[in-house]
């Protein structure tokens, strides 16, 4: 590796982890776009399925079977919208000022509230909840707090640990009979394990990070 190339690694922190990536798209740059984008209409979307979410899932104390199927494929399309809104953006030069504020706050509310109602219903522990709403808003509000200082590229593992969520949270939603429950529990555990050990990459390299620049 070149000195140059070392300097950029110690200045972003790629080269210290096994997990760095992509650049942290909390960096990525405006465009001129004005704020009725593709991208960000398909953010409000998300964001206006989450009081439907909400409601087909605590609906009949989340006895109801179709109420539930309709809650997971809700929940599931809601999820693709984020997973396509932030490409999107990228690829047509339409990154906005609200779409950064307002994609993150569409994503956790989305999980927040799937995790919410679930423990709610007794469905999924308390604290696998906490752990992971923890973990995302801590990550959230370090990614705009760290940015001043410069881009953290994000972890390898950023979308996989999405991935995961969305299929062991969906697992959680569908009721599905007691034979899955053992698939259902190792997801959750899969998906626990990369939202713990992404958010520590992270905050690691946050840390470093904050203090070369200081």
């Amino acid at each position: 590796m070149t000195a140059t190339g070392r300097d950029r690694s110690h200045r972003d922190g790629s080269g210290d982890s096994p997990l760095a990536g992509i650049p942290d798209h909390a960096g990525d740059p405006i465009g001129t776009s004005r704020w009725a984008t593709l991208p960000n209409l398909l953010t409000l979307v998300r964001l206006l399925l989450v009081p439907v979410l909400a409601w087909l899932l605590l609906a009949d104390d989340g006895s109801d079977a179709a109420l539930r199927w309709a809650a997971t494929a809700v929940f599931v399309i809601a999820a693709l919208t984020d997973l396509a809104d932030g490409e999107i953006a990228r690829r047509s030069g339409t990154v906005t000022t609200l779409g950064k504020i307002a994609d993150p706050i569409a994503d956790k509310a989305l999980t927040g509230v799937a995790l919410i109602g679930l423990s709610l219903l007794a469905d999924l522990p308390w604290w696998v909840t906490v752990i992971i709403l923890w973990r995302e808003l801590a990550v959230t509000a370090l990614r705009f707090v760290v940015i001043r200082h410069g881009v953290i590229p994000a972890s390898r593992g950023g979308k996989a640990k999405t991935v995961a969520q969305v299929i062991a949270i969906s697992l959680y939603l569908a009721p599905l009979p007691e034979w899955a429950d053992p698939v259902k529990i190792a997801a959750m555990a899969i998906a626990l394990v990369l939202t713990v050990a992404t958010g520590l990459d992270y905050a690691l390299r946050a840390r470093r990070m904050s203090r070369g620049a200081s």
